[in-house]
């Protein structure tokens, strides 16, 4: 119970990796407040935070909304007087509308799609970043994740997703440089290929659509569960030494190893930086997985490189 009186707010966590991200933060001891945006969702979620012992305050909000947002953070601000922990940054719509236009080009589909991926997933992380930081200044400590991927370094999806990620990236970065001193810290996660709920049914249970690389179905068919990122949000919060991480994008696999953390299941948390895992990937040099020694890693300053503008 490492989190024990600890206040943690975990957007969109009705289900998927917010779900699994609020079931460790109550395991862990805290009080976790979860939104969402339908109520029926909220409460299995609650139901199953409780299950396991912990203490869960469901609340119906709509990340999209300003006014919703506000009134979330007036309600922990008055039920918790003023006390904020941890914010977790992870309510996002864009899961459907991704695999709805799988393949297709920017020009090719609705631009709607924009606001689909980046309102919720981009918009209202800024909103509740500002609300959370308000309360978290104000006491002089606390942490803020966004949950974000590796589509922020390289092109993944589409153009909305990965502009959005980028965003997502530079609001922890951007936000920790103006929280300096304030004994808040500020991160961006990234999970490897996650098994949730949508992406069994949107991908797993399904045929490849044309013009997406086979290998695409596999990752995720073989990905982490929805709790390793809790699991690392949890360590995150308990490290002695997190405001040496304020500001940067931590890989769950990272995490993982720096922590000795084990998914759920009693597997390792598949390290995607691994050069054993990347020549896996590639159809002529998949043997050389087997003989590859799993410690050899791609330097971080390589990713950069790879993401490289100039």
């Amino acid at each position: 119970m490492a989190l024990s009186g600890w206040v943690c707010l975990v957007t969109g966590a009705s289900r998927g990796i917010g779900k699994g991200i609020a079931l460790q933060l109550s395991e862990a001891g805290a009080t976790v407040y979860i939104t969402g945006r339908k109520e029926a969702t909220l409460q299995e979620t609650a139901t199953e935070v409780k299950e396991r012992g912990g203490a869960c305050v469901p609340v119906v909000c709509d990340s999209s909304k300003e006014d919703d947002i506000k009134e979330l953070f007036e309600q922990i601000r008055r039920e918790q007087k003023g006390r904020l922990d941890i914010l977790v940054n992870n309510a996002y719509a864009g899961v459907q509308a991704i695999f709805d236009n799988m393949g297709k080009k920017f020009w090719e589909t609705d631009p709607s799609i924009w606001d689909s991926i980046n309102n919720t997933g981009l918009r209202g992380h800024y909103f509740c970043s500002v609300y959370g930081a308000r309360l978290m200044v104000a006491q002089g400590r606390g942490l803020i994740v966004v949950v974000s991927s590796m589509g922020g370094l390289r092109y993944l999806f589409n153009v909305p997703y990965g502009v959005g990620k980028a965003a997502c990236d530079r609001l922890a970065a951007d936000t920790a440089v103006e929280l300096k001193g304030t004994g808040v810290a500020s991160v961006s996660l990234w999970p490897g290929a996650v098994k949730t709920e949508l992406v069994t049914q949107l991908v797993v249970e399904r045929e490849t659509p044309p013009g997406v690389d086979p290998k695409f179905r596999e990752v995720f068919a073989s990905g982490e569960s929805t709790e390793v990122s809790g699991k690392c949000i949890v360590e995150l919060a308990k490290d002695k030494n997190l405001m040496s991480l304020t500001g940067k994008v931590l890989m769950t696999c990272d995490l993982a190893r720096r922590y000795g953390i084990q998914d759920i299941d009693g597997r390792s948390v598949t390290d995607y930086t691994s050069l054993s895992f990347l020549v896996s990937q590639v159809p002529y040099l998949s043997w050389l997985s087997a003989v590859t020694p799993s410690f050899l890693r791609v330097p971080r300053f390589v990713l950069t490189l790879a993401g490289g503008k100039f």
